[in-house]
């Protein structure tokens, strides 16, 4: 997921509209983010984003929390394979780089998505995205704590919290304009994975 506001004005006209909706996502919230703001954020035309995404918002926020979950998903894939730890430094460091790079105007458009009320009796496809993008998350980080000496039943609920802090920690840091939530986070975190797996990882 890039760390800027907007991806460059290069990129293909639908790729620079789905990146553009989940920065604006992550800044504003779903509900500000119509398609005309995701259009001007993205320095798109109109029209073109109302092409690309006929079926209006819901589409283009579920395709932008998609693109986030993959984007995320992606670095933790490759980090992982050097441990548990790495991973956990890694998912960090990409939360830090756009919380500071935004000045603390951005977070998780994942997380964003997720803290909406949705209608009632409905569970938009957006919603959906974002609990399977958790979903993933959690996956790979058992996955690779099992790998690493982890207890098999333990494993899942690890990673559930791990993620779970992390997110927390991304809204605390916002809120406080300080990096200094993440940073305590990472640091517990950092000790249960060590001892979860008995040792450096």
């Amino acid at each position: 997921m890039a760390k800027s506001s907007a991806p460059s004005a290069g990129a293909p006209s639908r790729d620079r509209i789905v990146a553009g909706a989940a920065d604006l996502i992550s800044r504003r919230g779903l509900k500000a983010a119509s398609i005309r703001e995701v259009a001007k954020h993205a320095k798109a035309p109109l029209g073109s984003t109302y092409h690309y995404f006929p079926e209006g918002k819901q589409q283009l926020a579920t395709e932008a929390v998609r693109y986030a979950g993959a984007a995320v998903s992606g670095i933790l894939r490759r980090q992982l394979d050097a441990g548990p730890v790495a991973g956990l430094r890694a998912f960090l460091a990409l939360w830090r780089g756009i919380v500071v790079e935004s000045d603390f105007r951005a977070g998780c458009p994942v997380l964003a998505v997720s803290v909406e009320e949705p209608p009632a009796d409905e569970t938009p496809p957006a919603l959906a995205a974002a609990a399977e993008a958790f979903q993933d998350w959690e996956r790979l980080l058992a996955e690779t704590l099992r790998t690493h000496g982890a207890d098999a039943e333990r494993a899942p609920g690890l990673a559930a919290l791990i993620v779970a802090s992390v997110e927390g920690a991304i809204a605390m840091s916002r809120a406080k304009r300080s990096m200094e939530p993440l940073d305590r986070v990472a640091e517990q975190l950092e000790a249960l994975i060590v001892g979860a797996v008995g040792g450096p990882a």
